[in-house]
């Protein structure tokens, strides 16, 4: 008798909570008598969400910030590679200063006006560039005249400066070499 109270007691727990666990699921709560109240959705689910939602919105705003930060450094270091004279182009004229072992590489629209010094057009095709001033061509080695407006209407134009220093106003695409 003491082995089967011992094997009856536990099995009979088991089958009240077994059965109180249905009768409680079975019911499902209603209006009147939830099943999940509404103190507790509002005092520990929704807080608990928002925190978690929170520290979500944290993450994703220093990795925006992350990335936001590499895209200017990369916007910056491009910038700074352009305004180092690799290849410019301009809507105003700027004044570009060339020394005796440099040349400038001329792309198509670009308008150069010698103002200091000699230069010599190279080009394989002719003409090498139109004299705007005069309404004339110039060929391939010929040097350029002081204050006359040229422009370049084919590509592969490059000025070399025959002189140590020659100064020139440019307006439009062109590279320093």
């Amino acid at each position: 008798m003491k082995h089967l109270k011992r094997r009856a007691l536990p099995a009979l727990l088991a089958a009240t909570l077994l059965l109180g666990t249905g009768a409680a699921v079975a019911a499902g709560g209603d209006k009147k008598d939830p099943l999940v109240t509404l103190s507790y959705l509002e005092d520990t689910v929704i807080p608990e969400l928002l925190d978690a939602l929170s520290d979500e919105t944290k993450s994703a705003s220093k990795q925006l910030k992350s990335d936001l930060a590499d895209q200017i450094e990369e916007y910056e270091k491009e910038m700074e590679s352009l305004v180092s004279g690799t290849s410019v182009g301009s809507e105003t004229y700027a004044l570009v200063t060339l020394s005796s072992s440099q040349t400038m590489a001329l792309e198509v629209g670009c308008e150069v006006m010698l103002r200091v010094g000699s230069v010599t057009v190279n080009a394989a095709t002719s003409p090498a560039l139109i004299d705007v001033t005069i309404g004339g061509t110039n060929a391939g080695g010929a040097s350029l005249e002081k204050n006359h407006l040229y422009m370049a209407t084919i590509p592969d134009r490059t000025l070399t400066p025959t002189t140590e220093t020659v100064k020139l106003l440019v307006r439009g695409g062109y590279t320093v070499t």
